[in-house]
């Protein structure tokens, strides 16, 4: 660590969000005892998102006291940021209250799909993005017969474990996938999920027109004018981000990403940085997912910390190389992939996929918790060279444009 003297005033950073990048990103800046760090988190426990498919199917709530993978030094606020002030460097609380910051790392995470599209959607659908809707949804399955159909729309891993899960209990599950069964997969992985959805009975709908327009409180009606029964509808198609960086004037992607430059910086503050899923380093964003959310949030935080240093900032350099899903409570699937995450046709099944998806749950707050007592621990050994590539590409097309 570096040492702190009594006339050095702490320098204040704000983390917004409490999720895997967040926390990673928290837990880091304690390198330097000089660095004061708030978190501000809606909730007062850590979710871990990855185990919601569980709770709806009626495991307790995936829940971890902050205490055990926060640092001791970190000011936890159970608050949420309603506004950032870029040029006061400040930041507003729903509670009333306003947080001074030296640097701000940005991560609060991603949510449902914005459902007011779809006709009865926001009334019927109900989301799994988070532990309160996740928890509403377990109320609702719990209370609804085994035998009611239940619909699931959406074929990412989300949709995928969900559809397993409930369907591992014997329920009639049908997963409305759209085009394509998770479009992810490899075509020849792909063909293992189709296998494996099938022993466990559940209807897939998949095709140009497996798309859901309405939904009402006993039925999805889709594109080509089907009306599938469904006593519970489950949406776990798309996803959104919160709309706090564009509401306070922070330049972002189509979706609402903070845009940033490849060290994570914000394009109109140096004060600002972004990490997880609510980043978008060169308007190219990472996959949303655990997996690129606690390096991204590890870069964050090393960017503040060269800059303190008087160094330059690393660019980000995120590989990934494999997917995990449930499909089950007793089975799993790895997809392998490169390291710019595309699926190759290679993957892990059987005993050591189930122990690998099972062991990551544990290994993931390991992580955390390892990184609030050693800071600066956490590595990733994955890295993706055509990122680079491609980046170069676009600049020299705009240069050739320009």
């Amino acid at each position: 660590m570096t040492a702190n003297t009594t006339n050095t005033p702490a320098i204040k950073v704000v983390v917004i969000g409490g999720g895997y990048a967040g926390v990673m990103a928290a837990n880091r800046l304690t390198q330097r005892d000089d660095i004061a760090v708030t978190l501000v988190n809606p909730r007062p426990k850590f979710v871990e998102r990855l185990r919601l498919h569980q709770h709806v199917a009626g495991e307790p709530a995936p829940v971890v006291d902050y205490q055990e993978i926060l640092s001791e030094r970190i000011q936890l606020v159970v608050d949420t940021a309603t506004g950032i002030n870029a040029t006061g460097r400040t930041v507003t609380l729903g509670g009333g209250d306003t947080l001074a910051y030296d640097y701000l790392i940005y991560a609060p995470g991603s949510g449902s799909f914005d459902l007011t599209s779809i006709s009865g959607a926001e009334e019927f659908a109900h989301p799994v993005a988070n532990l309160e809707a996740a928890s509403r949804l377990r109320e609702i399955v719990d209370a609804t017969p085994s035998s009611a159909p239940v619909t699931v729309v959406g074929s990412g891993a989300t949709g995928v474990e969900v559809a397993t899960e409930l369907a591992d209990q014997g329920r009639a599950v049908t997963l409305v996938c759209g085009k394509v069964l998770c479009p992810y997969l490899h075509p020849r992985v792909r063909r293992k999920f189709a296998k494996r959805l099938a022993q466990l009975n559940v209807n897939v709908i998949v095709g140009p027109d497996a798309i859901v327009t309405a939904v009402s409180s006993h039925a999805v009606q889709l594109q080509d004018g089907r009306e599938l029964p469904s006593e519970v509808t489950i949406w776990t198609a798309g996803f959104s981000v919160p709309d706090l960086a564009r509401r306070s004037g922070l330049s972002t992607d189509d979706t609402g990403r903070l845009l940033t430059d490849e060290t994570l910086t914000s394009v109109d503050s140096d004060r600002i940085l972004a990490a997880g899923d609510s980043a978008s380093p060169s308007g190219m964003p990472f996959r949303a997912s655990c997996a690129t959310a606690r390096p991204l949030g590890a870069f964050a935080a090393d960017a503040i910390l060269a800059r303190l240093d008087k160094r330059q900032p690393k660019e980000v350099n995120i590989g990934t190389g494999f997917q995990c899903f449930a499909l089950g409570r007793n089975a799993a699937i790895v997809q392998l992939a490169s390291m710019h995450d595309v699926a190759t046709r290679f993957s892990i099944s059987g005993a050591l996929a189930q122990k690998i998806k099972s062991s990551s749950y544990g290994l993931l707050t390991e992580e955390l918790s390892k990184e609030a007592r050693k800071p600066g621990s956490f590595t990733w050994r994955f890295k993706d060279k055509k990122r680079r590539e491609k980046l170069n590409q676009r600049r020299d097309m705009t240069r050739q444009v320009a």
